[in-house]
């Protein structure tokens, strides 16, 4: 069969255009994405506590996305989503964490090669998981680029981004596009504790959410996370250097976001709005109007289809994304594109932490006012069973270790800290919905009668799409999910009892 790549030589030698001519208009493509970071931690949106530079430089000299969602509250089934342009239970096991990824789901880094791009990744790319049982030879994000380590501090990778980006620039043949994933392993758990603070932050630097306490223990904990995420930023910083003295930055796309939410109790592995809204950031000088902020509704599942648009590729028809390379290249701000009214989000199992590996199923969609939740199985434990093993005197493992879960459990039968603790891990009701003015979400609104009609047409909403798109959740229950393999650690739990049903 002739390839995509001869079709288009044969054109454009009739159109009298050279192929360097064509590979110099498509875009190259740096794709930075954290792991663990939510939507207000970035200076460009507002938080003082945290530096950086790099990425408000993008936002103010690009496009800054004030609505944009992850496709799950988990970096495994996250990351599949934006590889493919569909949502996490179109994905079968890549919809679900530490699984496989088959490779019958096209990703846009192989699109982007098979029509003359140059692909890598630094980093983490998709995962965790097993590609290889899934029928692939890489990583879906590309080939890896991971020579140069450096040992810094405990806590953050040894693994050296920004000179693993020189490399793959190195590499790269002349006049070829590139399309590059930057998977920074930061601000993943665990933090060197006290790091924040013997870095020169100060307590009251720490924007506490208000679904935690606000102590000096958690707050603490919050600048350790900060610094992270500055580690994450200064080498993106270094990337945009090595672009500037190139002189390939003005025709790079340079995309920055973050896989979901914030190591956190009720963030991370939740479809709350810091598990699931993250940071979003766009530059391309030759190709995108600058110096905007735009508050469109953007879903990871979105990503595909513009970097595939903006290479001038047709988008995949299995792609349930749509591009925003309209958003991009108008000239206009706030709200741009007035039929971008809603975007999904979901998750089965993320850590090992129920019975025989159960799941805590979760479909959540995000309007401009609401935040609509569906939890599956809410007679399970949202983060996870609270048996624990060894020297974890509890379980709750869809949380993760740290400082804020132990002041959590620690404090859960004192009067400050019993509203907090059962936010975290108590039991929650099968429908919840929230206004965006409270972004704690804190105030369930399923049973106020001034929000009824809203809720019915959100309820349609959501079932409708649902069944348009597959869920088997929606449409046989989705125990499936229950049997997907699991390749990471599988720990031991109590069967379920008469009056605590799993």
């Amino acid at each position: 069969m002739t390839s995509w790549p001869r079709i288009c030589s044969l054109a454009l030698l009739v159109c009298g255009i050279s192929i360097a001519d064509l590979q110099a208009a498509r875009p190259n493509i740096l794709l930075a994405i954290s792991d663990d970071h939510s939507f207000p931690h970035t200076g460009a949106y507002g938080d003082r506590g945290v530096r950086t530079p790099a990425f408000d430089q993008i936002a103010r000299r690009g496009v800054l996305f004030r609505n944009a969602f992850a496709a799950s509250p988990g970096c495994s089934p996250s990351r599949a989503a934006l590889l493919t342009g569909r949502n996490t239970w179109e994905l079968e096991h890549a919809g679900t964490h530490a699984s496989t990824f088959s490779d019958k789901f096209a990703v846009y880094p192989d699109l982007l090669e098979q029509a003359g791009y140059f692909v890598g990744y630094t980093g983490k790319g998709w995962g965790p998981g097993n590609f290889r049982d899934g029928g692939r030879t890489r990583n879906p994000a590309g080939p890896s680029f991971q020579r140069h380590k450096r040992r810094v501090r405990p806590g953050v990778s040894s693994t050296n981004y920004s000179a693993n980006f020189a490399d793959f620039l190195e590499q790269r043949p002349d006049e070829s596009p590139f399309c590059f994933w930057f998977g920074c392993h930061e601000p993943h758990r665990s933090y060197a504790g006290g790091s924040g603070r013997a870095a020169g932050k100060t307590l009251a630097s720490a924007s506490v959410p208000a679904f935690l306490p606000d102590t000096p223990e958690i707050r603490s904990d919050i600048l350790d996370y900060y610094l992270e995420i500055e580690w994450f930023d200064q080498h993106l910083a270094q990337m945009i250097h090595q672009l500037q003295q190139r002189n390939l930055l003005e025709n790079t796309l340079v995309i920055v976001t973050g896989d979901n939410g914030m190591p956190f109790p009720r963030a991370k592995a939740n479809c709350y709005e810091f598990g699931i809204h993250v940071p979003l950031a766009v530059q391309w000088p030759d190709g995108v109007p600058g110096g905007r902020v735009v508050n469109d509704l953007i879903g990871f599942t979105d990503i595909a289809p513009t970097l595939l648009a903006a290479a001038g590729l047709p988008v995949q028809r299995s792609m349930t994304g749509r591009s925003f390379l309209d958003v991009l290249q108008s000239p206009n701000q706030g709200l741009v594109d007035a039929s971008r009214t809603a975007v999904f989000s979901a998750r089965e199992r993320h850590s090992s932490s129920r019975h025989q590996n159960w799941t805590y199923p979760i479909r959540a969609m995000r309007t401009q006012r609401y935040l609509y939740i569906r939890n599956f199985r809410p007679q399970r434990w949202p983060a996870g069973h609270p048996a624990g093993f060894g020297k974890d005197r509890f379980g709750y493992y869809d949380i993760d270790g740290c400082p804020t879960k132990t002041w959590l459990i620690d404090h859960r039968g004192a009067a400050v800290g019993r509203r907090f603790f059962e936010l975290a891990v108590g039991r929650r009701p099968a429908e919840e919905l929230y206004a965006v003015d409270d972004p704690g979400n804190l105030r369930n609104l399923i049973n106020d009668a001034d929000h009824a009609e809203s809720l019915s047409r959100l309820r349609d909403r959501f079932t409708q799409y649902l069944k348009q798109t597959g869920d088997p959740r929606i449409l046989d229950g989705g125990d499936v999910y229950e049997t997907y393999k699991r390749y990471s650690r599988i720990r031991s739990f109590p069967p379920p009892t008469a009056d605590e049903p799993q």
